[in-house]
This record gives C-alpha cells, structure tokens and sequence, in this order.
C-alpha cells in the first residue's frame, strides 16, 4: 500500500535551518505530485510546497517562497523539504502528503483536498 513517512522535526532558534524527509513507497502511479503541508495548533492546514514526479517542477506558496526548497532523490524514494531562516511562525506539524494524478494547476496543488495520501507529521518548533 502507499505509505509516507516525514521525519526531521525538531526545535531550532530563530533564524536557523532544518530539512525535512519524507520516504514514500508503495507508488505505481505515472503523474503523482507530493505536496508539503504544515498545521499550526487550532489553524486548517496550509500547503507551503509541492513536486511534480513526471518532469521535476516545484511550486511554492508566497508565505515560503525563498526560505523553503523542496528536492526528490528517486534513487531513495525520498522528497525533502529544506527550511532556512526560521521564523516562530513556521511552527506546525509538517505533513507530506500524494496526489496520485497533477490536477492541472499548481496553485490547486497546494490544496489539501487534492492528495489522497498523508503521513503521520512531524513537529517543527521555532523559539525565540
């Protein structure tokens, strides 16, 4: 079955970096796009960043944009997220999630009810 699994969370100063992980398996699909998503306490989840698995695009959403770099290595199945300059505002639970098929637009992409798949999440804390 398909699976996801983040990892590389944790609490780090402001102003600092932290690169996120996420192994899928499981996939048989042609046209699937994997999305970063992250959730404050109380807040509806957010999509920050999304790849395109049949040519390699990445999209990312303003609020992020020059701080967060999304990446895939295909030889480890994995999708990372690298997160620079930190701000206390990034705190949330960090998701992957998969799109088994690109819907056509990037921007909806970014949308959480586009993806059929997520994983567990992973805790980012910023302090001060």
């Amino acid at each position: 079955e398909v699976q996801l699994v983040e990892s590389g969370g944790g609490l780090v100063q402001t102003g600092g970096s932290l690169t996120l992980s996420c192994v899928a398996s499981g996939f048989t699909f042609n046209d699937y796009v994997i999305g970063w998503f992250r959730q404050g306490p109380g807040k509806e989840r957010e999509g920050v960043s999304c790849i395109r698995r049949e040519d390699g695009s990445t999209y990312y959403a303003d609020s992020v944009k020059g701080r967060f770099t999304i990446s895939s290595d295909n030889a480890k199945n994995t999708v990372y997220l690298q997160i620079d300059s930190l701000k206390p505002e990034d705190t949330a639970i960090y998701y992957c999630a998969a799109d088994t098929y690109y819907s056509g637009s990037y921007y909806w992409e970014l949308q959480p009810y586009e993806y059929e798949y997520w994983g567990q999440g992973t805790q980012v804390t910023v302090s001060s």
